[in-house]
């Protein structure tokens, strides 16, 4: 469960919120990692409290439709689905921006079809379930991971060794205003949504009124040390009008740490880099499969045209459904700024976090014999619910219009043109037993999760431990 948690949060978001927040409030942004990390703990630990309850795949759309009702549940899958759409749109701009650390020169064109490629790439891979074998994926995990690795034990050698000029690139801590804060928090919190895209429900789990929290506990503080150390190495390698300036901080932090030697800059330079655009491309697992499964499971409940679970017939996906997603996705991308994206998303996830720690409360007074009834039980849900609102009051008034904007288009779909039949067989298929521990298994293998996922087969080698579950990746 704790490679679950890590998995779906950890991808390629460290590329890109790695030093966003220290643009705007210098080495500060530090402490803010750590409260985005709480508020995420919080959060996710409000959406155990739902799990445990109602024991579905479905996350916040399956909750809040029990809790509320399913035109509830219809918005706040709805909201998810376009926050996941706002996050894809993001890959492409970052993809381009470490692309440009290697070629500069490249005009607006340029870059609009570079983006063109990506999306194309993540469309491909998707819509013709192109699956890699197992050992490739080892080791294109590898190439993800072990950039970052190297860039973090390194940079903390190159601070113990040079710790005039880390300190001269702490001073001063602390810059801007308490907007700028806000806006850093929103910025910085978009690297740890994820959890919500769980797909393993509580009755595959031991003991999941233990296991779940602890579980989270355990998984969002491996993320938040991940993410503190990456940023506290970047801060202390890089001054700040560098840092400020650079489109593709890990790599000049690398070029930095390695800079004693110009060839060996040049080469540290390119394995971070490389590392990145790898991981963000991977961005086709992480992004897209999670958006086309909510996109599916809405259309297989009738709140979304079938369209979007019209499978192909020889691949079986949702080939129609990718193809609007990733196309609308390309659209954003062109005309919509890292930050702008980003705002967006995180307004609509906190919408549809602020419905599912209200769905908690209610369902926990709906269910009393999990808590009680006793008030210790909605102090989780309620802190959610004002940290959901805290978010949503940090974002931009133009993401606040452009999100309404696109949440509201949501009504007339849900009256109109949705289908209102449940496409039963499909529907009994994608929750199936065997389908959602292969989805939990994949997560389970994700990007750090990777480590963790060996790490405990070791483990449970040296004690002769059968696994609890396991899944055939050639399915």
């Amino acid at each position: 469960m704790t490679n679950l948690v890590v998995g779906s949060i950890i991808g390629a978001d460290i590329y890109i919120a790695a030093a966003l927040g220290a643009r705007l409030v210098g080495p500060a942004s530090l402490v803010l990692w750590i409260i985005a990390g709480v508020i995420a703990i919080v959060i996710a630990l409000s959406f155990s409290y739902c799990v445990t309850i109602l024991p579905k795949v479905g996350g916040p759309y399956v909750y809040t439709k029990e809790a509320v009702g399913p035109f509830a549940g219809f918005i706040v899958g709805w909201a998810l689905l376009l926050a996941e759409w706002f996050s894809l749109a993001v890959f492409p701009v970052a993809f381009t921006q470490y692309f440009l650390s290697f070629f500069p020169n490249l005009d607006q064109l340029s870059q609009i079809l570079l983006k063109g490629i990506f999306i194309s790439i993540i469309f491909v891979t998707n819509a013709y379930g192109v699956r890699s074998a197992g050992k490739f994926n080892d080791i294109l995990t590898v190439g993800k991971l072990a950039p970052l690795l190297l860039l973090m034990a390194s940079g903390l050698l190159f601070m113990g060794l040079h710790p005039g000029l880390v300190s001269s690139n702490f001073q001063p801590f602390a810059k801007g205003d308490m907007q700028d804060a806000g806006q850093a928090l929103v910025l910085i919190f978009w690297a740890y949504a994820g959890f919500e895209l769980s797909t393993l429900p509580a009755d595959e789990i031991q003991n999941p009124r233990r296991t779940i929290p602890r579980a989270i506990a355990v998984g969002m503080l491996i993320v938040t040390s991940f993410y503190l150390t990456t940023n506290f190495v970047i801060i202390g390698v890089v001054d700040e009008a560098t840092l400020a300036a650079s489109p593709a901080p890990l790599t000049v932090a690398a070029a930095n740490i390695f800079g004693l030697s110009p060839g060996l800059s040049q080469i540290g330079s390119l394995v971070v880099g490389i590392g990145a655009l790898v991981s963000i491309m991977g961005a086709d697992e992480s992004g897209t499969i999670g958006t086309s499964r909510l996109a599916f499971a809405m259309s297989l409940d009738g709140l979304l045209p079938r369209l979007f679970s019209k499978l192909h017939r020889s691949y079986h996906t949702p080939y129609i459904g990718l193809a609007l997603i990733c196309s609308t996705a390309f659209v954003a991308s062109v005309f919509g700024t890292l930050s702008a994206l980003i705002n967006s998303s995180v307004l609509l996830l906190s919408f549809a976090y602020l419905l599912t720690c209200v769905s908690a409360i209610l369902l926990e007074r709906k269910h009393q014999r999990h808590y009680g009834g006793s008030k210790r039980g909605l102090l989780i849900p309620s802190l959610g619910i004002v940290f959901s609102f805290l978010l949503m009051t940090q974002v931009g008034k133009q993401q606040i219009l452009i999100s309404s904007v696109l949440l509201a288009i949501g009504v007339p779909l849900y009256i109109f043109f949705s289908p209102k039949s449940e496409l039963h067989e499909m529907k009994e298929a994608f929750l199936a037993r065997d389908a959602i521990l292969q989805r939990a298994y994949e997560q389970g293998e994700r990007f750090l999760a990777h480590g963790l996922h060996h790490a405990r087969l070791m483990i449970q080698r040296a004690r002769h431990d059968e696994r609890a579950w396991s899944a055939d990746t050639s399915l």
